[in-house]
Formats: C-alpha cells, structure tokens, sequence
C-alpha cells in the first residue's frame, strides 16, 4: 500500500485524483523521489456520491492501479490505498488521517474536475494546516481563466460562438485564417438516418479483455457495491493509455469516414454504431485532447475522411468538451441549483430498470444498463428530452 514507511520528512504530498491518469498530470512534473510521495485513494464515497454504474466503478479502480503501477515501474514513489486495504470512507477522511502521519510541508494538487472534491481537498488541508498548492490543469486546451476571458462581456454564452474562437486560437482545421471546407460545421450533412435498411455490417469497435487487474477489480465491486447498477458482462473499455491509443487508432482508422452523416442516428440493438467510445478514457485522462484532435485532422490531410466528419469530431473534443468544462467553472457552486422552468417530479424508475413501453426509451436505458453507455444522441434526445417534457426536477436528472 505505502512507500511512505521510510521517509522521515515529506516536502510535497502529490495527490493524483482517480480523473487525472496523465504522465503529464502537472502535479507529477517535478517529483524529486527523495523527498516528494504521490498519493492516490480509491474511496467508496466517490462511487456512491451518486448512483454510479458498476462497469465505471469498475473503469475507475482498474485505470488507477493499472497508473499506480506504471509509476511503480518508473521508479515513482507512491503511496496508494487500495478500497479494500484501509478504513477510510471517503477521500477527504483518508486524506486527513495521511496529512496527520506523514506530516507533508504542503499538498499539491492538478485542479480537480468537480467543486465537490476541490472543496473536500481545500478543508482536509485547512483542518491540519497544511498549505494547497493547486495546479492548472493543462489537460485541457482553454484554462478555466481564459474561457473566463472570453465570456467576459458577452450577453449569451453560445457554444458555437466559443468553438470558432477555439479552431482560430489553435489553428485547427484552418486555412489563411479561413474555416477548411469554407464553413464552420457541417451540421446539415451529418443528420443522415440510416433508413428503413438498417446501418447494415458495422465494424465492431476494439474492446480489450480484462486482464488480471480489471478481474480483481470487477470481484472486489461485486462484493462491495452488489446493489449498484448496471451489469459487467460486456465490460471491454480500455484501462491504460496504451490501450487507449490503440481505440483511438481504431476509430480513426475504421469509423471516423462515417461518424460524421450518422452520428445524429439511432438503431435498436447497436449501442456503438460510429461512434468513437474514447470519452472514458479521455475523461481519466488516458488520452490527450490534443493527439485526438490531431489524429483526426490527420486523417481529412489524408483524405482518409470527410471534411464534414473530421469537423463534427473535432467539434465534440475542442468545442463541446471545453465549452462545457468552461460553463461548468464559470457557474459553480449555484450551476447545480438551476431550475429555470420550476421542475419538481422526480426521476421515473424507468430509468433505473428500462420497464418502459416507449421503443426508444427502453432501447436507450437498457443499453446503458448493459454496456454503461449511451452515445450523445441517446442522452440528449431520448432520456433527456423525455425528462425535460415529463418536468423532472434537474438535480434528480443530473444525478
């Protein structure tokens, strides 16, 4: 579990959240193994804060001891608390009961993706007076302050206005400052439906096996959250960013061309169809942004896709995924509050079970039970517009 029985003095305490599993992760940079420790923790409160699938439980716990031990093998020092190795129910509580044994100088920290854990980590520290060095997150292209920089002023927050100033900013799919293709999306060619025919042969996606790490994981989130949600059948996400390279390849390499006419489609029984699968690892930071967005690029210079669908892609990664990050920074603590058209009824158990006569409903929800995915379709126009009509409350939808 530790690395930290030999040390008699701690100058920085660096702690690697289960969302920041980055080589590059700024709170790794400049570990001197003498005197620094990173510390991860899997706590059990982060996996039932709210109702989380098994199969991300799951992803989680076995991308980070997959990350612990590749730091291991580096020569890092690291101090790592298994779930099922120490008493601690939270990540706030194991951090304090850390901070008063090993009695770090200070704690470093990349900024975290939720206000909750950046709030949890600000009062472990203050309870024991330990100071909270917090870290730019360089994972993403635009800084919570330069995304504050562009709203300034500015009486609406579109994305679309957002995602033109972020392709000029970092020349992408750009040409003598002019959009390539001569528009900014290509929305009206990438609404294609698939027909009565169906989408026909689809190229399976890579899926990769669990290895001997991921099984422990998958036995160990049986025994300990057994009424969680959702099913382990089908679990085949990548957990390393070798993996992750290799699905990234894999999409650009076979379903890139067509992501972008289908990306809009639905069909019953096929929860991938051209979709890329690589918002997980991207989200664990497996993957960098930057190497997604340029292997896409790369393959329009190719001509091995369509502008329309490189620019539909890339629009997911530098627009949609760093504008709402941007929001998200910008709007918390009150963000989660908002109800702006007063909706109150609480979340049907559909949700939970897809007992539903509704086709796209039940097709929708139980792929997610099944798979623990959902493609952005799917929960834009099916689970969340049937909330948005039925007046679910937001905060129930949310969770």
């Amino acid at each position: 579990m530790s690395a930290a029985g030999s040390r008699s003095k701690i100058r920085r305490l660096c702690v690697v959240l289960g969302d920041q599993l980055d080589a590059g992760n700024p709170a790794l940079k400049a570990v001197d193994p003498e005197v620094d420790l990173i510390w991860l923790c899997e706590a059990g409160d982060e996996a039932t804060q709210v109702p989380s699938h098994k199969a991300r439980i799951v992803l989680f716990l076995s991308a980070m001891r997959h990350f612990a031990e590749g730091l291991r093998k580096r020569g890092q020092p690291v101090r790592y608390l298994a779930l099922d190795q120490h008493p601690h129910p939270s990540l706030r509580t194991a951090l304090e009961a850390d901070l008063e044994t090993l009695r770090p100088e200070r704690v470093c920290v990349t900024q975290p993706g939720e206000y909750r854990v950046l709030q949890d980590l600000r009062q472990a520290c203050e309870a024991h007076a330990t100071p909270l060095e917090i870290l730019d997150d360089d994972h993403f292209l635009c800084s919570s302050e330069d995304f504050a920089g562009w709203a300034r002023g500015r009486k609406s927050l579109r994305l679309e206005h957002f995602y033109r100033w972020m392709r000029k900013r970092e020349d992408v799919l750009m040409a003598d400052g002019e959009p390539v293709g001569g528009a900014w999306n290509f929305d009206k060619s990438n609404r294609k439906p698939f027909g009565k025919q169906g989408p026909g042969l689809l190229p399976e996606p890579l899926g990769f096996a669990p290895d001997a790490t991921t099984r422990a994981v998958m036995a160990l989130v049986e025994q300990r959250f057994p009424d969680a949600p959702g099913s382990l059948d089908a679990l085949d996400w990548p957990v390393t960013g070798e993996q992750a390279e290799l699905a990234l390849a894999d999409f650009i390499d076979h379903r890139l061309a067509a992501f972008g006419p289908f990306q809009d489609a639905m069909w019953t029984g096929e929860p991938y169809l051209y979709h890329a699968r690589l918002s997980a690892a991207l989200n664990l930071k497996l993957l960098d942004p930057r190497r997604v967005i340029t292997a896409a690029v790369a393959a329009y210079d190719d001509q091995r896709a369509p502008v329309a669908s490189v620019e539909g892609f890339v629009r997911q990664i530098l627009g949609w995924r760093e504008y709402v990050r941007g929001i998200y920074w910008q709007e918390m603590p009150g963000y989660l509050g908002r109800n702006a058209l007063d909706a109150h009824l609480p979340l049907p158990d559909l949700y939970w079970t897809a007992d539903t006569d509704a086709a796209c409903l039940r097709a929708a929800l139980g792929q997610v039970i099944e798979y623990g995915y959902g493609h952005h379709i799917q929960r834009l126009m099916v689970t969340g517009l049937f909330a948005l009509l039925l007046g679910v409350a937001p905060a129930a939808l949310h969770r």
